[in-house]
């Protein structure tokens, strides 16, 4: 009955309500435990068969006939023929969780083996995970870091506003002379307009970065305007 699952404490009751088997010495029925006459009949047979030990009430395990209602078997006994003969229908009563959940190839303290080393394993991948989120902190510091000092290359590489204006003036001036004339009315160099001057610019450097010719046009006009501001501006 315990091997059916019925718990301890209720052992008594269910007893009760158990009937003989007619004709069967030691077989019983239940009404609502369909297992309970099957197991008598197989713990039954094991005894006659001689793969589960058997003693009388003295408890000394006999090789000869004993009489059904007559039959002990050891806790002990009865443990080592269900775990060899019934492996995938192990009690609680007599078999501990991890015995249940063993698989009949391999024993309680091989299992248990197991454990430790998978425990061991979920160890070294808890520290493997706090070690990334470690990592992964230190990275993002970096990248911060990095796009600050980017940052602060971008800014140190643009020109500030006065200094811009300082290089517009210049150009300016340059364009005020190559296209002015002298006291004598003369022309102070070979270039009629700004349009002449872009064409020998790109000429000469229309490879180079940023000597597009729209470039170069938006530039001179900038550059016009601000000498033409500052003048006015006297700075």
């Amino acid at each position: 009955m315990l091997w059916c699952g019925v718990p301890p404490d209720e052992m008594k009751e269910e007893l009760g309500r158990t009937i003989s088997h007619p004709n069967i010495r030691g077989v019983f029925t239940h009404p609502f435990i369909p297992c309970f006459e099957v197991r008598c009949r197989i713990i039954h047979d094991a005894i006659e068969s001689r793969t589960l030990p058997a003693s009388r009430e003295n408890g000394k395990v006999i090789d000869e006939h004993i009489a059904p209602d007559r039959r002990h078997v050891s806790r002990e006994h009865l443990k080592a023929w269900i775990a060899k003969e019934h492996p995938a229908d192990k009690p609680a009563f007599l078999f501990d969780e991890i015995e249940r959940k063993t698989h009949a190839a391999i024993n309680a303290d091989a299992f248990r083996a197991l454990q430790v080393d998978r425990d061991a394993v979920l160890t070294e991948l808890e520290k493997a995970k706090a070690w990334r989120a470690d990592t992964n902190c230190e990275m993002d510091a970096l990248r911060g870091e990095c796009n600050s000092l980017r940052a602060m290359v971008n800014r140190a590489n643009t020109p500030s506003e006065r200094s811009e204006r300082t290089h517009l003036n210049i150009i300016g001036g340059l364009l005020a002379l190559m296209l002015g004339k002298s006291p004598a009315g003369n022309p102070q160099s070979v270039f009629e307009n700004q349009g002449a001057i872009i064409s020998a610019m790109l000429g000469h450097y229309g490879g180079i970065k940023g000597m597009g010719c729209s470039n170069l046009e938006k530039i001179m006009a900038e550059a016009n305007k601000t000498l033409k501001d500052s003048a006015i501006s006297g700075g």
